[in-house]
């Protein structure tokens, strides 16, 4: 017997024993083991690889700095090219070059179907990119491959879109909650990052791929947490002015990362073969490395060196070893390490790497929340604050800025540190770096080529429901044409006579829209025979109050034309030629029926 008639009497079955609510919640569970698993392979394969070659940088005294990320790159790009060939991201625009990005765009535009080729590219490429020294995160390739996973299951058990976009976001909250054992931040960064209404039809399913994820996660990892972190220093009144001073500074490094983010993939557009990035990022990854060994990897034994007090250790072997004894020498080579944490991280990815964002923004808020804390104690003010707590925050602080998820700042932090007695403190940070980051900047590097493209769901209800319709679904084509030098009679016999419309598009000889007729302005003479050959269609003919076109305006945009024009319907131009008719009844039907879907 086939796989497929497996399945089939599955489903049967299925059918008839287990009603939709509860298959959901078994898919949920099934969902966050399997994401779980992804999650622990990949954090498996990449320690094996780093420890590995841990011993060769050691013995080397820094010299493989120079060669192991363009050796780790070089596989990937072979990899890519050769095993992989051109199925690395199939059926995703190339303009999306991020993990979370593309599974926002499969949801809106490809109804969540994803590769099933994402399921275990993501668990090759990045250990090899974060092994070798690409200084990138490994939350990201977990969310794809979970997220494959969440949708070809989907698919083999004939799941509707709507159930299958909350399986996936089942996926993601299962890859954070087993990366880092944080099932609340899991649950909170899908309904920030994805756009889910928080209703107990899609919280419990959150919840159980959570759980069901973190308990895959103790299962092979056992009880231990990212950072062990004791509170050994409690907030304090006086401490607000500095935790607002570190959310101002989190929020201007926010702005710097995204800036960066963007500066950095921009320059590498400049290459045009992949090889020549390769080279190039390599190289300066590998020197960037030389001169500052945390850069290497995620970097979250520099974060742990952090917490400890251990700044020497985290700081590692460098040029200034001698001078390390001057505190402000320490916080030079720590400001040094947060300026080209977000360079190093988006140099790996524009040369070929596969990696995640959140992690070296975590890595790279320690570092700053550390120097604030060792600035505040050094300049005289007779105050000190403590200098973990600082770095802990500051975490928060920078997540918050660069990915706009407050709440999953606050949580995710809260709950891989045992911190929750700073919440108050992560709070203030927090709230401020958010709101200076989204002052200045509307979208994320998560979102904003999405939102460019207008490819973008958000919690606008209005928005997103104008941002899944499609323009060619309201489009009307059975209006008859006529030429401006068409008679009056011979437009009332070829058009009038055999057309339900009283609105027609007046086009040229090259397909061109010239106007339009509406039957009101010829109702007064449209039975006076004596202009039947003396007039013609150009007489009576109007400019259109507006015109919508094909390629440029987005449902958001042809919604506005209607509402600033008044109009009930509206030509449709496609490069530059007629090619129909929009009007708002059926503009509005379809709006309606899309909010029903999309809300219920």
């Amino acid at each position: 017997m086939s796989v497929k008639e497996y399945v089939k009497r599955f489903l049967i079955w299925r059918y008839k024993h287990i009603s939709e609510k509860n298959f959901v919640y078994i898919l949920s569970a099934f969902v966050g083991l399997l994401a779980g698993i992804a999650a622990v392979t990949l954090k498996n394969i990449t320690y094996t690889i780093q420890t590995l070659l841990e011993k060769g940088i050691i013995f080397s005294q820094n010299q493989l700095y120079f060669i192991l990320p363009i050796i780790g790159l070089l596989i990937v790009y072979l990899i890519k090219n050769y095993i992989f060939k051109k199925e690395m991201v199939p059926s995703v625009p190339s303009f999306i070059k991020r993990a979370v990005p593309s599974v926002l765009y499969s949801l809106l535009r490809q109804k969540g179907l994803l590769s099933y080729k994402l399921i275990y590219h993501p668990l090759i490429l990045a250990p090899i990119t974060v092994g070798f020294g690409g200084s990138v995160g490994l939350l990201g390739p977990a969310i794809t491959s979970g997220s494959a996973i969440s949708s070809n299951l989907s698919r083999l058990v004939h799941i509707d879109k709507k159930t299958r976009t909350l399986l996936i976001a089942c996926a993601t909250s299962g890859a954070i909650a087993s990366m880092f054992k944080s099932p609340i931040a899991a649950i909170v960064f899908a309904v920030e990052v994805f756009s889910l209404d928080l209703t107990f039809a899609s919280l419990l399913p959150l919840l159980i791929a959570s759980i069901s994820s973190v308990l895959t996660s103790y299962f092979f990892l056992g009880d231990e947490v990212l950072f062990n972190f004791t509170l050994t220093d409690k907030f304090t009144l006086h401490d607000t002015i500095f935790y607002i001073i570190l959310g101002i500074g989190t929020g201007i490094a926010s702005i710097y990362f995204t800036k960066i983010y963007f500066s950095v993939y921009k320059f590498f557009d400049l290459f045009k073969s992949r090889f020549s990035k390769l080279l190039v990022g390599g190289l300066a990854i590998g020197t960037m490395l030389y001169f500052i060994p945390p850069l290497y990897g995620e970097g979250l034994s520099f974060t742990r060196d952090l917490f400890d007090g251990n700044y020497l250790h985290a700081i590692g072997t460098n040029l200034f070893d001698d001078y390390l004894n001057n505190i402000w020498i320490v916080i030079i080579l720590l400001i040094g390490f947060t300026i080209f944490k977000a360079i190093a991280m988006t140099t790996t990815f524009a040369a070929g790497g596969v990696g995640g964002v959140i992690v070296p923004t975590m890595v790279m808020g320690s570092a700053l929340g550390n120097v604030v804390a060792k600035i505040i104690n050094n300049i005289g003010l007779g105050h000190q604050v403590s200098e973990p707590n600082f770095t802990l925050v500051g975490m928060a602080g920078l997540i918050a800025g660069v990915i706009h998820a407050p709440l999953t700042a606050i949580f995710l932090i809260a709950e891989i540190t045992g911190g929750y007695i700073l919440f108050l403190p992560l709070m203030i940070t927090v709230a401020i770096s958010y709101m200076i980051t989204k002052n200045y900047m509307q979208h994320t590097i998560y979102t904003k080529e999405l939102a460019e493209r207008g490819d973008l769901i958000t919690h606008n209800k209005d928005q997103s429901v104008l941002t899944v319709m499609k323009i060619d679904s309201v489009i009307e084509h059975n209006f008859i044409k006529l030429n401006p030098d068409m008679s009056l009679g011979e437009m009332l016999h070829q058009g009038v006579a055999k057309s339900n419309r009283n609105l027609f598009p007046v086009i040229d000889d090259d397909e061109n829209l010239v106007g339009i007729l509406l039957l009101d302005s010829i109702r007064d003479v449209m039975f006076d025979q004596t202009l039947y050959e003396t007039t013609t269609v150009e007489t009576f003919m109007r400019n259109p109050p507006d015109i919508i076109n094909y390629e440029k305006d987005s449902m958001r945009k042809v919604m506005q034309k209607f509402q600033d024009s008044g109009a009930w319907n509206l030509p449709v131009l496609k490069n530059e030629k007629y090619f129909g008719f929009v009007s708002k009844s059926k503009l509005l039907t379809a709006y309606r029926k899309e909010l029903i879907n999309f809300t219920s």
